[in-house]
């Protein structure tokens, strides 16, 4: 592949013809914002940029919008190289929260169950992590992308937790959508903290404020966060390398599952996707300011 690939402060030139193979951004995603977003605001400024109207941006993947991390945003050409792009496989670090769940598996629902955690311990998960090593059936989150019968599956999750019927989500799940294979080929338990600690000081390099970026903020008043860090749950911080079409919520609840008692996410970082790592990803405001010059 031989797409542009600009590093911050870069200088572009204002004819996209200038680039025959397209420019790619690995732009680390803010807290809170929707791939979409990032597309969006992104897309104006190119456009602008360029002074192409019909200019095609888009991303080789999705990012759940309470991750951080390695969202690539593919420009002209190289949007023709995003499913390859998406096909490489990818690195993740999650805070996997063990005790209860939420309809979602990460913090955008609020708690639906708990569950007994006291038996959970580090040498626990040590134990279970090497049995989802390998080629693998994984069951998307229902609150997901997925198409069942050319409508997403998040449609028919909205319509159940509407309906306070959040114990059928996932048996709906298990109903409506396909078992997609997966390989999982590194797993490395990073830390671990016990339960009981109630208010807790969250990890480092889990959790990113939005704070980090005030000036492009304003997409992500619109997304729910809920708050389970006072109710004193144990949590593992795992570093996860996966094929792509993983989700690493659904590793989460499936986690919990193994471990004899629920989970969910509640903090996702992608650190690197491909030959791409999250050390020389951009911020959003430096990939911005390439399209200012």
């Amino acid at each position: 592949m031989s797409f542009y690939v600009p590093a911050a402060g870069a200088i572009l030139s204002h004819d996209i013809a200038d680039y025959p193979e397209g420019i790619v951004l690995p732009v680390d995603k803010p807290y809170r914002w929707t791939s979409a977003d990032v597309i969006r605001k992104l897309k104006f400024a190119a456009i602008r940029h360029f002074g192409k109207k019909n200019l095609k941006v888009g991303h080789a993947g999705t990012l759940d919008p309470l991750a951080t991390g390695i969202l690539l945003v593919c420009i002209g050409p190289a949007c023709k190289q995003a499913q390859q792009l998406q096909d490489h496989d990818k690195e993740y670090i999650a805070r996997i929260r063990f005790g209860a769940t939420t309809p979602s598996y990460d913090l955008e629902k609020d708690v639906d169950r708990r569950f007994p955690y006291e038996h959970i311990a580090a040498s626990s998960v040590r134990t279970v992590l090497p049995t989802f090593l390998g080629e693998q059936e994984q069951v998307a989150p229902l609150f997901s992308a997925k198409s069942v019968d050319g409508v997403r599956a998040y449609e028919l999750a909205r319509k159940l937790y509407r309906a306070g019927q959040t114990s059928a989500i996932d048996s709906a799940a298990l109903e409506t959508l396909q078992r997609n294979k997966i390989v999982i080929s590194e797993l490395e338990l990073l830390d671990f903290v016990p339960g009981g600690d109630g208010d807790r000081v969250r990890g480092a390099g889990v959790e990113r404020s939005e704070t980090e970026s005030p000036r492009t903020l304003s997409p992500s008043a619109r997304i729910n966060v809920a708050d389970t860090s006072a109710l004193g749950l144990p949590e593992a911080v795992i570093r996860i390398a996966c094929s792509k079409g993983t989700y690493i919520r659904a590793f989460a609840r499936d986690l919990g599952e193994a471990l004899g008692s629920g989970a969910h996410l509640g903090g996702l970082i992608r650190s690197c996707s491909g030959s791409f790592t999250l050390d020389t990803a951009l911020t959003l405001d430096a990939a911005l300011a390439l399209f200012q010059h």
